[in-house]
């Protein structure tokens, strides 16, 4: 499989993934308190959303390079 027609699937699953999650989150531990040997740690839950537009990018560029790798792979 040639690299452009590889680099162009991870495109289109990426761009598939990001139109249909539309960002992620995660968990981060936070320190709240600490007062000599007792500690209070709370979770704090943080979103990073990604536009679509990036999702859309994303989708368009790699279906172009699987075209590419398949019309370079005719001769």
């Amino acid at each position: 499989m040639k690299p452009a027609t590889l680099i162009g699937i991870v495109l289109v699953i990426a761009g598939l993934a990001v139109l249909a999650l539309g960002g992620f989150s995660f968990t981060k531990k936070e320190k709240l308190i600490e007062f000599g040997p007792v500690k209070v740690v709370g979770e704090k839950k943080e979103s990073f959303p990604i536009p679509p537009a990036v999702g859309y990018a994303a989708l368009g560029a790699g279906v172009l390079l699987v075209a590419a790798g398949a019309l370079a792979g005719r001769k």
